[in-house]
């Protein structure tokens, strides 16, 4: 398949930032395991965003970024508080609970995707006898599978409860730069600023063919995590691949340009469709994510026109934009909309 489609933003390609910084690690040897000048040179990036001495790790996915970086702040018979619609709840078929091994996952039932203070406190004043598992964590997901972002005030509130209740902040940050790009804040005023302990930034939906980091932000919760990281063969031999693009993406701005273009290609396409009868936008458009209200039939035409798109939360139909959005597939996909009514 080439057409440009809007199912999802890990549908497009490797930008020419990460393509040029992979071609340029692969020239010659270098050692392996992290070890290279590669891996280095994205760390101390990475700790010059965010303007503080943060230890920073690499994995293959953001699955296991989420689920290693939670296993870290749990023990057992801890638990973790999330959303009913987070990534770590619905989409990661038990990779937090296994690599914790067992540590439960609390879903808060929220009809945008997003936690706050109260839910949190919730769960944590609910129960507090032995037979409970004790909570421990809170993960956010910014931007929430829904599209929408948490301002940095309601990331301080829930920061704020959760150090309350002697709780760890967790965010993933799957598509964290098109939340920077759509807040206009910097990447340390939306993590660690606001109270974020661990952050899992996401690469792979920013342009990169693989790779996510992870932030410690308070570097006593890392103690061992390279080990962890070995057990669950998230060490990647030649690492060099995973940490260049990062390089190239953070020295040179792109990983901000790009999520800018994505976030403004879904906010034209949701311009577009606006006032065609029978289209019904489920949620504001924050981010790089529109949900659509569409009868069965009309997705079905669109399907039939050979249009690709998940349909979930509440049977809406996603559309995703990436890096790469295309202003001429965009028009195309709202035209076929209109004529599909």
């Amino acid at each position: 398949m080439t057409a440009h489609q809007f199912a999802s933003d890990n549908y497009a390609g490797i930008c020419p930032e990460a393509w040029a910084a992979m071609a340029e690690a692969n020239a010659g040897h270098h050692p392996a395991y992290g070890d290279d000048e590669w891996t280095q040179r994205a760390s101390d990036a990475f700790r010059g965003l965010f303007g503080t001495d943060c230890e920073v790790f690499f994995a293959f996915n953001g699955t296991a970024a989420n689920s290693l970086a939670l296993a870290a702040l749990c023990q057992s018979y801890h638990s973790v508080i999330c959303s009913d619609a987070a990534h770590v709840e619905t989409d990661e078929c038990g990779a937090p609970e296994f690599f914790s091994n067992g540590s439960k996952l609390l879903a808060a039932r929220s009809p945008d995707g997003k936690l706050t203070p109260e839910l949190i406190r919730g769960f944590v004043t609910g129960r507090g006898d032995i037979h409970f598992p004790k909570p421990r964590v809170v993960t956010i997901t910014q931007p929430t599978e829904t599209g929408r972002l948490y301002s940095l005030e309601e990331i301080r509130a829930i920061s704020a409860t959760c150090r309350e209740h002697g709780l760890a902040l967790h965010m993933d940050g799957a598509r964290f730069a098109n939340a920077c790009a759509s807040l206009g804040c910097s990447p340390a005023e939306m993590s660690w600023r606001a109270g974020v302990d661990v952050l899992c930034f996401g690469g792979t939906k920013n342009g990169m063919a693989v790779g996510e980091a992870i932030l410690f932000f308070r570097r006593e919760l890392a103690e061992d995590f390279d080990y962890r990281c070995k057990q669950a063969g998230q060490l990647a031999s030649k690492m060099r691949f995973l940490a260049a693009p990062w390089v190239r993406m953070l020295e040179s701005g792109a990983w901000l340009r790009h999520a800018a273009h994505a976030n403004a290609a879904a906010r034209d396409f949701a311009a577009l469709v606006e006032g065609i009868p029978g289209v019904e936008l489920m949620f504001p458009v924050e981010a790089n994510a529109v949900f659509l209200r569409l009868a069965p039939e009309v997705q079905e035409r669109l399907r039939a026109k050979g249009w690709r798109f998940y349909t979930f939360i509440g049977g809406g139909a996603r559309f995703m934009f990436a890096w790469d959005a295309d202003p001429v597939r965009t028009a195309a996909l709202a035209a076929d909309i209109r004529g599909a009514e």
